[in-house]
């Protein structure tokens, strides 16, 4: 190479060095330069969104095998307004289309088509109003899991700079919406603040609502069908006002009216199953050649299109319901079904998987472990929260919270005032008789033991329908601005308890003595400034504890992290039976101290004790196991397996039949795979009493 090729190339390789060193040193800055709150909140919302669906989709057997295809077709049903309002061809679009993807127009529409033309419309709608219709059983619910995920992972992919532009989709039940109370923003942001950490912190439910009205999250709402008329009309009123995308999942009947339709909205039938999906679904499993009951069934699926089996099977639910229970090359022969004179319907097939699907979940299969329930008890305890959640027509949800409204009170609450009078009043006669003599010490024991007991009763009444309470996790009740302000509580308070004992005429107190002694004040300081103050409710620790102080806790909570989570049925049921059990104890034992210190220190440390033990033994009653929603909901499980037959631990066998693909979680709490199968649960408990 001659010396001007050498050199060219030289200064041809310097500049391209320094070009990737300029470069490296952009991304670099770019990298470090601080990011807008929303873009750090909507990021790890959709961190959680991802990781709660990806769980929940493979417990509802969305992922193995892969699902069934989700075809969509325009509908033709009158449920919602005219195209032109959903496309804004002529007109000014409400909602740009999401980066990398392409306005809708009526031919995209009418082509109908699978998840990804799904996406294409979800991210394409001018007016960001998206109706998935359709007939009960046909996969809306799954279709609407499916979109949510595959918009997840498109946003996961995208540019950083264009992933700011591309929504977190969310799914939400509409139950306990009033829409003449709350704006869908607002109702949003409050459902948001309790099913995901991020926004329980300071701040936290502003900032969800900031997300809400920037257009940062998409609201996918299931289960508006299951309410009311009246209500509906007003929450579609209010979805169509509101300055995010929306995705309703309704059965079509529910939207027929004039007056529950949502303006602006595109309406997209989910399509029944076609024979050849159904078939690939169901045998591409088997061994090959496939048992000849096997044969004979995808023989009549593809071959007699009119037939029950055909027609039963073009249900996603039905196809789901029928790999569960026949699958298994040790379970029940599928044989059975194509005994026509047995079941001459669809309708008669599909009672008959509902009816099975309990049985096989948890009958014993070879080379697979052990069912922790017999089928007999997992059939008779969902049939009887199948009814439980009918009857209670709020919804479809199974709130573990309620569990204690199902049951008498009147055992419970004997139990708890006869526990505590007794205990309190031998405490206190124990401590008053070696003082005092039994002519005081019996009646002012009495008199203990009756008080003591009607408090209990009182607060254990209180709770026993609570709605699940604000805080879930540690991080809630021991915020930093809750724990600097009971340090504050505690030093002030030991400084000015020494300092009075210094002045003339009291005996000089060591200052650990202090700081012992005053040391419940400023843990009392913490709770009552934090999340958890109804825990000190009722006791002296408790100044301050009332609503009007809700500002001062909202202040102090600890700002918005980007690590969040969503709050599952059990994070929740975990954090009232665990933390908030074992800090009521706390809350006991911090009024022992409090009272037995200053007793001990004038009169000595037997009637510090003395003291210190019964008050703080009818606080540990009061706040820790009588006041806890987890101990009532866990003695309500016992007068329920007494009376009913369903296990003692019951949460257990929620988590147990959610893991069974019987229970699904929504949010907080649980609900049925289907609704056909809560129905059906439901009446036969009906028939058989």
């Amino acid at each position: 190479m001659s010396r001007t090729g050498s050199a060219t190339a030289d200064n041809g390789g310097l500049a391209n060095t320094g070009y990737l060193m300029i470069r490296k040193f952009t991304l670099v800055q770019q990298a470090a330069a601080p990011r807008p709150p929303l873009d750090v909140a909507a990021d790890a919302l959709a961190k959680a969104v991802r990781s709660e669906w990806e769980k929940e989709a493979g417990l509802r057997r969305l992922l193995e095998p892969a699902p069934l295809p989700v075809r969509w077709q325009v509908t033709g049903r009158r449920v919602a307004g005219r195209i032109d309002g959903a496309i804004a061809e002529e007109g000014r679009a409400r909602f740009a289309p999401l980066p990398g993807l392409a306005a809708v127009t009526r031919d995209v529409l009418r082509r109908g088509g699978f998840l990804p033309e799904l996406h294409a419309v979800y991210g394409g709608l001018a007016s960001g109003r998206l109706l998935l219709v359709g007939e009960p059983a046909v996969g809306k619910t799954s279709a609407g899991v499916l979109l949510l995920r595959e918009a997840l992972r498109y946003r996961a992919e995208a540019a950083p700079d264009s992933r700011a532009r591309i929504p977190v989709p969310v799914m939400l039940t509409p139950f306990g919406w009033d829409p003449a109370k709350e704006s869908a923003t607002d109702w949003a942001a409050g459902r948001l603040s309790r099913e995901y950490t991020l926004f329980r912190r300071r701040g936290g439910a502003s900032r969800a609502r900031e997300l809400l009205a920037d257009g940062r999250i998409a609201l996918f709402l299931d289960g508006i069908d299951e309410v009311a008329a009246k209500p509906r009309a007003g929450m579609l009123s209010a979805l169509a006002e509101a300055s995010f995308r929306v995705v309703v999942i309704s059965r079509a009947r529910a939207l027929a009216s004039r007056r529950q339709r949502l303006s602006g909205a595109a309406a997209l039938e989910i399509q029944p199953v076609r024979a050849q999906d159904a078939s690939a679904y169901l045998m591409n499993p088997l061994p090959d050649p496939a048992p000849s009951g096997w044969q004979e069934l995808n023989r009549r699926l593809l071959d007699e299109p009119g037939s029950a089996m055909a027609e039963a099977l073009t249900s996603p639910l039905a196809i789901g319901l029928l790999r569960d229970i026949y699958a298994d090359s040790n379970g029940r022969p599928v044989d059975e079904l194509l005994d026509t004179a047995r079941f001459p319907s669809t309708r008669s097939l599909q009672d008959h998987l509902l009816d099975q699907l309990v049985t096989a979940a948890y009958t014993p299969r070879p080379r697979r472990p052990r069912p922790r329930y017999s089928p007999e008890t997992a059939e008779r305890t969902l049939r009887y929260l199948a009814t439980q959640v009918t009857q209670a027509q709020d919804g479809r949800e199974l709130r573990w919270w309620h569990i204690p409204s199902w049951t008498d009170r009147r055992p419970r609450t004997i139990l708890v005032g006869a526990t505590t009078g007794l205990l309190y009043g031998v405490a206190v006669l124990f401590a008053l008789w070696r003082t005092s003599g039994p002519v005081w010490a019996c009646p002012a024991a009495g008199f203990c033991a009756l008080l003591g007991g009607l408090l209990a009763v009182k607060r254990h009444v209180e709770i026993n329908d609570q709605q699940s309470l604000p805080s879930a996790g540690w991080r809630d009740i021991f915020p930093p601005g809750a724990i600097a302000l009971g340090t504050f509580t505690w030093l002030f308070s030991a400084t000015a308890g020494w300092l009075v004992f210094q002045l003339p005429g009291h005996d000089p107190m060591p200052a650990w003595f202090a700081c012992l002694s005053t040391l419940p004040l400023g843990y009392g300081a913490t709770i009552v400034s934090s999340r958890g103050y109804e825990l000190v409710v009722g006791t002296y620790l408790g100044y301050g504890s009332g609503h009007q102080n809700n500002e001062l806790r909202n202040k102090l909570s600890q700002r918005p992290v980007a690590e969040t989570r969503a709050v599952s049925p059990r994070d929740v049921w975990l954090h009232h039976i665990g933390l908030r059990l074992v800090l009521g104890l706390l809350t006991g034992v911090a009024v022992a101290l409090f009272s037995g210190s200053f007793v001990a220190y004038e009169y000595g440390f037997v009637d510090g004790v003395l003291v210190g033990a019964t008050c703080g033994l009818w606080a540990c009653l009061y706040t820790g196991p009588f006041g806890n929603l987890g101990v009532v909901a866990v003695l309500s499980a016992l007068q329920l397996s007494m009376r009913e037959g369903t296990p003692v631990r019951l949460m257990s066998f929620l988590e147990d039949a959610r893991r069974h693909n019987l229970l699904r979680a929504a949010g907080p709490a649980y609900q049925f795979r289907h609704d056909w199968l809560r129905e059906r649960l439901a009446s036969s408990t009906r028939s058989e009493g």
